[in-house]
């Protein structure tokens, strides 16, 4: 997922930015959107996706796109979100950790998102800047090290 400044307008002391966030499937699918940030909250303005979604698929949208423009928008004055402050920092992998460093990190995702009733996978994929499948993948090495517990096998 990469998100990245469209524009901004200034009113005094107050700001609203202007958003684009794009996500990009592995079986080619994508989703871009322009969201809003300002003393209010956050608007998404416009979403155009390919295939379509459903309206179920939207509430997930939301989860999905959160974290990353929470971190955009925490970014230090004057600083790109694209430029390693905001969410390019997870799109670069000499900044991820590895290993069992990821794991852990995993991990702690992972426990964290269960206990407040979101999603974990949708969790790691945002902390780790991971396509769905991807996350699933270091889900699975995080438990195969013992980090987390083994699944449930379904009869």
């Amino acid at each position: 997922m990469s998100v990245w400044p469209a524009w901004e307008v200034r009113e005094g002391e107050r700001a609203t930015r202007w958003l684009h966030v794009r996500l990009a499937f592995g079986d080619g699918a994508s989703i871009d959107a322009l969201a809003t940030v300002g003393e209010g909250g956050v608007c998404v303005e416009d979403v155009q996706a390919r295939p379509g979604l459903a309206l179920e698929d939207l509430a997930v949208l939301a989860d999905w796109i959160e974290g990353p423009l929470a971190r955009a928008c925490g970014a230090a004055a004057g600083a790109d979100p694209g430029d390693g402050a905001g969410t390019g920092v997870h799109r670069d992998g000499s900044a991820r950790p590895r290993g069992p460093q990821e794991w852990r990190l995993v991990a702690r995702t992972y426990r964290a998102a269960r206990e407040r009733g979101a999603d974990p996978v949708l969790a790691v994929m945002d902390e780790t800047g991971h396509s769905r499948r991807g996350a699933l993948r270091l889900i699975g090495r995080t438990r195969d090290a013992g980090l987390l517990p083994r699944r449930h096998a379904r009869r």
